[in-house]
């Protein structure tokens, strides 16, 4: 009777629902197509905010807000409008199947104009909702077309013990990013970029591997000042972390500033940098002088 049922335990555990198994990132890669097509006949806002969470969140105006505030429920689709496309070049899923990611290029009106960033969470009805939406403006002009199948990050084997574990590590990693970009902010990504990781510096086109990373970062200030990180999340493998925070700079002797969007994954070496990019604050507006006084 023992290996009877010592037997039949063996015949269940692999004989589990497909559901059971972790995800692949082609789900994450079909809800991103998906999302892209209902943007075509849906417009912006309804494809938008159809498809993200609740706590979604995108950085309009220079700074971070939920998605479901800023979006207009009663936008009505202009179909003369110009359209706006994208596809994804690039993705990536967490070892427990739950987040991920797709970047890849965008066309407004037929023109190419920059690289798109999201972050994927599978929620508990199992759908795909994005909970991270951004762009810059690193060149699209050569990167493969919407018919190509993008290429995927292979799945870390690694993570933390629990999501919670895997933010405080990443944390300290954030940490150590920042005092270094504080001093040169070239050698303190080469330090942590991941040797098959992405680096968007606009308006350059997007730095893919460690042999481009050089030429992209000297693009970039010698310093930056980062803050501890607003927000983010963890995969429940506790492998994969997003996170965004505050960047301040100096350009031609003036402060600039933007947010910081990274993607860290869990590898043999530690945590390392697979996705980076800053979304510059929108100029100020010009002040206009005051008419004179009328005599």
């Amino acid at each position: 009777m023992p290996r009877l049922i010592v037997l039949a335990a063996l015949l269940l555990a692999f004989a589990r629902p497909a559901c059971a198994q972790p995800a692949e990132a082609s789900h994450v890669v079909a809800a991103e197509r998906a999302f892209a097509a209902d943007g075509l006949t849906m417009g912006v806002d309804g494809s938008f905010l159809k498809w993200s969470a609740d706590d979604a969140i995108i950085i309009a105006g220079g700074t971070p807000r939920l998605a479901h505030e800023v979006l207009d429920p009663h936008a009505v689709f202009d179909p003369a409008a110009p359209s706006l496309a994208w596809w994804p070049n690039w993705a990536g899923i967490s070892k427990s199947g739950d987040l991920g990611f797709t970047t890849g290029g965008v066309e407004v009106g037929g023109r190419r104009t920059g690289h798109y960033f999201t972050i994927w969470k599978l929620q508990p009805d199992g759908s795909w909702k994005w909970v991270y939406d951004g762009g810059v403006g690193a060149s699209a002009a050569d990167v493969p077309g919407p018919d190509t199948e993008p290429l995927l990050l292979p799945t870390s084997i690694l993570g933390a013990p629990s999501p919670d574990a895997a933010m405080s590590e990443v944390r300290t990693v954030e940490a150590v990013l920042a005092a270094s970009a504080l001093r040169d902010q070239k050698q303190a990504h080469l330090s942590l970029l991941a040797p098959d990781g992405r680096l968007y510096v606009a308006p350059l086109p997007p730095a893919i591997g460690a042999a481009a990373f050089p030429a992209a970062l000297d693009a970039w200030p010698h310093r930056f000042e980062f803050s501890a990180p607003f927000g983010g999340g963890s995969s429940d493998a506790g492998d994969m972390v997003w996170t965004y925070g505050r960047a301040l700079w100096t350009r031609d002797d003036a402060p600039r500033a933007g947010h910081y969007v990274h993607l860290w994954q869990k590898r043999s070496m530690g945590w390392v940098l697979v996705f980076a990019q800053i979304i510059s604050d929108p100029p100020p507006a010009p002040v206009t002088p005051p008419s004179p006084a009328a005599g």
